[in-house]
């Protein structure tokens, strides 16, 4: 519970720090880029999250990483903040977070889509414009494929979730016939 507060606050506090839609993208690039540099060099990520190794040689390692490179200040700020307060561990959820937070914080709201089969460009675009009629604002779908679902959607937005998916209908059905 206390790390989701963090990734929280970190992520809100990024967001608040950007200008526009061209600083977003520069900034989720170079931390995603960052973070895929962890996950390829399992040794440095073990030694940068090793919480007897001395902040210092942590800042300097990290510090010395990103010297030369075209970071962002923004993003170096950030990786930089993460490994001297020992929560380096946390990047990979502020860079799930980033993006619905940047949405939101816009007035977007970010949908995920799952369904059987790939739906076509008009599905999509029908649906796309459904559902900023209902919510009375831009959205962003996420699409994904989900067999189990037999057919139909299951759309996700939050702890929201839409479900007209013959699965979800066979399971209201054995619910309604099990209440007797």
């Amino acid at each position: 519970m206390k790390s989701q507060i963090l990734v929280k606050r970190y992520t809100l506090g990024l967001v608040n720090a950007i200008k526009d839609e061209e600083e977003f993208s520069v900034l989720l690039k170079e931390l995603s880029a960052f973070s895929e540099l962890l996950d390829k060099h399992p040794k440095l990520k073990d030694i940068l999250l090793n919480p007897f190794l001395p902040t210092s040689r942590k800042t300097l390692i990290v510090s010395e990483l990103l010297t030369g490179k075209a970071v962002d200040e923004k993003a170096f700020r950030l990786i930089m903040l993460l490994v001297e307060n020992n929560r380096l561990e946390l990047l990979p959820d502020i860079l799930k977070a980033f993006p619905e937070m940047w949405n939101e914080e816009k007035g977007v709201h970010a949908f995920e889509v799952a369904s059987v089969v790939p739906l076509s460009e008009g599905q999509k675009k029908k649906l796309k414009e459904k559902l900023e009629r209902l919510e009375k604002r831009p959205v962003i779908l996420k699409y994904r494929i989900e067999p189990g679902l037999i057919g139909g959607l299951w759309i996700k937005r939050k702890n929201i979730v839409y479900d007209i998916s013959i699965k979800g209908s066979l399971m209201k059905l054995q619910e309604i016939m099990s209440e007797g």
